[in-house]
């Protein structure tokens, strides 16, 4: 006669748990996660966090303990540190030229950027309407400038723009301009920030206008017929079906414009220097001339620094704009 037991508490846990040994779903708030899984991530980003660390951080801390010095050849020569404190700054932010360079590139870089983004739209919207050959001729024209080296345009561009032998004064001369045959474009504070813009609005404009002939591909050409169906003209189908599909790409367009054009430096440098008389000089040029030219190299480093926290600035100020305008259209 078989005498019939109860079951034990390891065999009652084995029967609620089955036969893969893991809890039924529901019950002791649901499966449980592999360890390990939580910190993968974080694991892989350390090789490019290390890279960071070394190529930029490093750097950037070295240039912010040299703007606290007072550093020249005669400190370089005897290797010696002398410690300023805040002096470099308060000289800075005290004097009058500091101001005036940052208008004057908050300016520069302005007029610039809405150069750049309204001709490469423009261009772009003319790509997407363009029949495929003419299309990939446009291109190769656009990834030609694109890719022409800063320094090679800069000495194109000084070329053209030569007072005696240019080729833009011999042309103004021909049609009729003949007190610009000899015209110096870099003997005035305007002319030379025009042949510099022009330059830079010249580089520019192709990746503009490639990205965003990019970005009109992705654009379902039922709802431009939808549009014509419902009366729509060409504005009309720009403005309610082309621009709202565009408008994330192109926030994030002008964002990189700004920080490209507000830290031009061989541009500038290789055209006039800062000249005539110091009054093209942006940020990047002005630190460049005041540490490395003048030999104040922690006075250079202040002003770099500077330099970094004002375009921080710029840039947040259009990053918060951008993320409201966001929040109030969803």
């Amino acid at each position: 006669m078989a005498v019939q037991t109860e079951p034990s508490d390891v065999a009652r846990t084995a029967a609620v748990r089955g036969q893969d040994g893991e809890p039924p779903v529901g019950q002791h708030g649901g499966s449980k996660r592999k360890p390990g899984i939580g910190a993968a991530p974080y694991l892989l980003m350390i090789p490019a966090l290390a890279v960071t660390a070394v190529f930029l951080g490093y750097p950037l801390v070295k240039n912010a303990m040299l703007s606290f010095q007072n550093l020249n050849m005669g400190q370089l020569i005897q290797h010696v540190t002398e410690w300023n404190g805040f002096k470099n700054y308060q000289e800075i932010l005290t004097g009058e030229d500091f101001w005036k360079v940052t208008l004057r590139t908050i300016v520069f870089t302005g007029v610039n950027v809405v150069l750049i983004m309204v001709l490469g739209t423009l261009v772009g919207l003319l790509l997407a309407r363009l029949g495929k050959k003419m299309r990939l001729t446009l291109m190769a024209g656009l990834v030609l400038a694109w890719a022409m080296p800063i320094v090679a345009a800069s000495t194109v561009f000084q070329w053209l723009f030569a007072s005696r032998f240019g080729v833009v004064n011999y042309v103004l001369d021909q049609l009729g301009w003949h007190s610009m045959a000899d015209y110096n474009w870099t003997g005035s504070q305007f002319s030379t920030y025009f042949v510099v813009t022009l330059m830079i609005v010249w580089q520019s404009i192709p990746f503009v206008a490639i990205n965003l002939y990019a970005a009109t591909t992705t654009i379902a050409k039922e709802l431009y017929e939808a549009a014509s169906l419902d009366g729509a003209g060409v504005w009309k189908s720009f403005t309610s079906v082309t621009f709202p599909f565009l408008r994330p790409f192109l926030y994030a367009t002008t964002f990189l414009e700004v920080i490209w054009v507000f830290k031009a430096f061989p541009q500038i440098f290789t055209i006039s220097e800062g000249g005539p008389n110091r009054l093209t000089e942006t940020l990047p040029i002005y630190a460049f001339v005041e540490g490395v030219g003048n030999q104040h190299y922690g006075m250079g480093a202040a002003i770099s620094l500077l330099t970094i926290l004002i375009m921080l600035g710029l840039t947040s100020y259009y990053l918060r704009i951008v993320l409201k305008q966001e929040e109030d259209e969803l």
